[in-house]
Order: C-alpha cells, then sequence, then structure tokens
C-alpha cells in the first residue's frame, strides 16, 4: 500500500463510493497512521464507519475530528446522523442547525436535517427545510428521494409515484431497474400487489450482497408442472424474508418432483419444518443435481399473489426435532410457569438501511412495568441493556440458533416486537404477536391495516407519527389491560 497521503486519501475515497468498506477503512487507518491530526480523513472515516454499522467506533473518530477543529462541519453532521440512530432527534436537530447556521450552503446538512424531523414527525418543518434544499439544488436525487417519501408518509400514492419518476429522471439519478424497484415498494405498499410482484422483478437486476444465485445453465421456473424433475428454491435478502416466503412451499411441491430450498444455515432446520419442503440446502454447501431454479422472492409473482389468493394458513414453521440448548432454556422457562409469558424484540440489526426508523430505545419500554403478572421475557440480541421492567429474563444468551428461538417463542403467550425477524417467526408458528411499526412501515405491511393478511395472530401498532413510540406503547397497554 501506498504511503503518499494524497494517494491514500484518494483511495480511501474511492473504495467508499465502490461500496468496498473493508478495503476503504485499511486505507483511512494507513492515511491517520500517517497523519493523526488530519481533522478531515477523520471526519471522512466516521462516515465510512456510520453506514457500515459501527456507530461506536464511528462516534469516536467524529470526536478525534472535532478536538482536532471543532469547526470540523463534515463531523458534525456525521455525529448529527448516529445520535439519529440513537433516537436522540433533538441533539441531532440542534447539531445540523448549528452546521447550516456556520454554513448555509452545506447541503448534506439540510437533508439530513430533513430527514431527523421527518423521524421526529414533525413533518410541517420538514416540508420547510426540504424546499429550501431543493430551491437550493433543484436536481439533487437525495431531496427528490425526500420528498416522495414524504408524499408516501401522508398517503399520497399518486403524488409519491410522479416524485418517483422525476427523480429517476433527473441528471446522475439511478437505473430504471432501481425506478422499478422503488415504484414496486410503493406498488405493495398501497395493496396493488400484481403490479408490485412484477416491478420486483427488478430487484434481480441491482446490485445487492443478498442477491439469489446465478444459474446460468438451468432453465428458470415460471410456474409449469414439473413432475419428475428436481426444482431448486434459492434465498435472497433477509432471515426474515426466507421465514416469510417459505410459505409457499406446499403450493410449490403440488406442481411437481423434488423440491429444494436453499436457505441461510442459522434457519436450516426450522425451515425444514415446512410442509413440502423435501431437502433444505444451507447456504455454501454444494448443490445436489437440479433441473430448474427460481428466486424465493419471485413466488408471489408465479403465483399471481393477490389479497384474495395469499396462502395464510398458519403454523407453518414449527419447532425442530433438535434445539440444541433445550434442556436449558426449558429450565428458564419453567421459573415462569403461571405467570403470561410476553416475547420482547425492540431494535433490529443495526447495519439495516433503515434501522433507525424500525428501532425503538429500550427505555421506551418502562410503561409496560405497569403490567400485572407478566413474565417478560427479552428475545434482543447486541449488547445487553438495562431493560426497565421487572425481572425481565434474557434469552438471547441461551438463543445459539433458529431453532432456539422457535422453542422459546413456541412458549411464550405473546409476542412485542419492532419489524425484526422474530416478528416472522412468531407469526408463521401462529403465536399471537403484537408488531410495533414506523409510520412509513416496510412494503409487506401495507399502510393502514391493524392485522396482517401474512400472519392471522398478528396485530399491528403504527406510529401515529414518524417517531412516536410512546402513543404506540400506550395503546398496547390499553389492550393488554382491557384483555385481563
Amino acid at each position: 500500500m501506498t504511503t503518499d497521503p494524497a494517494k491514500l486519501l484518494q483511495d480511501a475515497h474511492r473504495l467508499d463510493r465502490e461500496g468496498r468498506w473493508e478495503e476503504a477503512a485499511k486505507a483511512y487507518a494507513a492515511l491517520l497512521a500517517l497523519q493523526p491530526e488530519f481533522a478531515e480523513a477523520w471526519s471522512d472515516f466516521s462516515g465510512l464507519l456510520l453506514v457500515s454499522g459501527k456507530l461506536e467506533q464511528a462516534e469516536e473518530a467524529c470526536h478525534r475530528a472535532l478536538d482536532i477543529d471543532s469547526d470540523c462541519l463534515g463531523a458534525r453532521i456525521n455525529l448529527g446522523c448516529i445520535l439519529m440512530k440513537q433516537g436522540r432527534w433533538d441533539d441531532a436537530e440542534g447539531l445540523f442547525r448549528r452546521v447550516l447556521a456556520a454554513d448555509p450552503t452545506r447541503n448534506d446538512a439540510r437533508l439530513a436535517l430533513v430527514e431527523g424531523l421527518m423521524n421526529k414527525g414533525d413533518l410541517e418543518s420538514a416540508k420547510a427545510a426540504l424546499e429550501r434544499a431543493m430551491a437550493q439544488d433543484p436536481v439533487n436525487p437525495e431531496a427528490h428521494k425526500m420528498c416522495y417519501r414524504i408524499l408516501a408518509y401522508e398517503g399520497n400514492h399518486l403524488a409519491a409515484c410522479q416524485e418517483i419518476r422525476r427523480w429517476f429522471a433527473l441528471p446522475g439519478a439511478l437505473s430504471r431497474a432501481e425506478e422499478q424497484w422503488e415504484l414496486s415498494n410503493l406498488s405493495l405498499l398501497f395493496g396493488d400487489m400484481l403490479k408490485g410482484w412484477e416491478q420486483y422483478e427488478a430487484r434481480l437486476h441491482l446490485p445487492a450482497n443478498s442477491k439469489p444465485q446465478s444459474h446460468p445453465d438451468h432453465p428458470r421456473w415460471e410456474g409449469e408442472p414439473f413432475v419428475g424433475k428436481t426444482l431448486l428454491v434459492d434465498w435472497e435478502q433477509g432471515i426474515g424474508d426466507t421465514l416469510m416466503f417459505v410459505r409457499y412451499a406446499p403450493q410449490v411441491k403440488a406442481l411437481g418432483g423434488k423440491v429444494l430450498w436453499s436457505v441461510q444455515p442459522s434457519l436450516a432446520d426450522v425451515v425444514a419444518t415446512c410442509p413440502g419442503v423435501d431437502e433444505v440446502i444451507p447456504m455454501g454447501r454444494p448443490l445436489p443435481p437440479f433441473d430448474l431454479h427460481v428466486p424465493l422472492l419471485s413466488l408471489p409473482w408465479v403465483f399471481k399473489t393477490d389479497l384474495t389468493s395469499l396462502p395464510a394458513e398458519i403454523p407453518y414453521l414449527h419447532v425442530p426435532g433438535h434445539v440444541p440448548n433445550r434442556q436449558r432454556l426449558s429450565e428458564v422457562l419453567e421459573a415462569s410457569v403461571g405467570r403470561a409469558r410476553i416475547g420482547l424484540a425492540w431494535a433490529g440489526n443495526p447495519v439495516h438501511v433503515r434501522d433507525k426508523e424500525r428501532s425503538m430505545p429500550a427505555a421506551v419500554l418502562e410503561p409496560l412495568a405497569a403490567l400485572q403478572g407478566v413474565a417478560w421475557h427479552s428475545f434482543q440480541f447486541g449488547p445487553l441493556e438495562d431493560v426497565p421492567l421487572p425481572g425481565v429474563i434474557q434469552l438471547a444468551p441461551l438463543l445459539g440458533s433458529f431453532s432456539d428461538t422457535a422453542l422459546a417463542v413456541a412458549a411464550m403467550d405473546l409476542v412485542i416486537t419492532v419489524d425484526t425477524a422474530l416478528a416472522h417467526l412468531a407469526g408463521a408458528m401462529g403465536i399471537p404477536t403484537f408488531l410495533l411499526l414506523h409510520t412509513f412501515p416496510d412494503w409487506r405491511w401495507f399502510l393502514g391495516r391493524q392485522d396482517s393478511p401474512w400472519y392471522p395472530t398478528m396485530r399491528i401498532y403504527r406510529q401515529p407519527h414518524p417517531g412516536d413510540w410512546e402513543s404506540v406503547l400506550r395503546q398496547v397497554i390499553s389492550d393488554l389491560s382491557i384483555g385481563t
């Protein structure tokens, strides 16, 4: 690696733009070893750490930059974005506004302010800030993206679609496939499922780490009978997607011969409990011979799924026969016999692109402590937080696999969770589930509904405006109090 600071900075920026984060991090580290007082490099490095989900390191890098140069505006913006991920909306807003007071031309700070105001629930202020951002840079794709999101938040489907098309018509905007991807999410969110599934096929032409495998020597299955043949269903995207769409296994099996399911290794034993799954191949294992293949999330399009034909028979997943921590989990669960067992998850994977919207701080759960006769069980992974609930039982140390998680979920009377894989597992197993959602949720939860057509035992609690988890918890407590 070069020791020229200018070349190292150039390389770090290029690798960062290309999404080669590990290599970019090494370039930044080499540069900062040579020039540890380079504030802008620390600021840029903090941005890389931020997008790669390393929040503590990102915050430390921001403070290193600001210790060197208190006027380093890039570091202040990145620090504000970190505060947003922590749910500290007011503190983040203050930082962004101070940056803009120092330099009104910093449209990156203004757009970060717009996002913070949206998450805080102040849509009117967000629209005012966005108007200024678009006046300053009318062809900024990120500004048009935020305009589309605000229109979608407000339930204006037609205007949101028009804004997407304006966004993608801009110079330097993204590809036709990316336009179709965005439109698919909006179509599905508003319930136009047949159009949405057709548009959703555009995802196969987008760069992504979790795309299905390519099998150029095997024809793609389009839904025709395949008696006497072997079909491979390829996993893609996240854990929750696999748990959600393996529901199609019985319909797939009904059309032909043997069906192989390639899935994430942690899900193999649980997926194998689904009717219609002949064989599970954990990702990374050699594939047996097959004749046809289909990407997992193309199954709704193959079957032309709409609200009248959506496969919603539950349970379709069960506790596997082999559960590594069965004995220890059984001992822990035995201690809560006689009380209502409620499982909790309040945050998802911190590197998820929308994690700051879908996750909540543990402190927001405090009002639940007023409920009597409850044995609280935390399914939350990551650093153990101080959960403000009496006698909460931390299950995560015993959940070494989804087989363990399935056993624990099966013992719950209720699961309360934000939009995580736990919601899908509990729903697929037929466990009563309260799903806590952001105002503008993922497409699969639609808009306005209190139920989920995907999961009959699920009830949805939606924020009345972005960031308002307190109102969500008040409604949960009200419904649980009435139920008791």
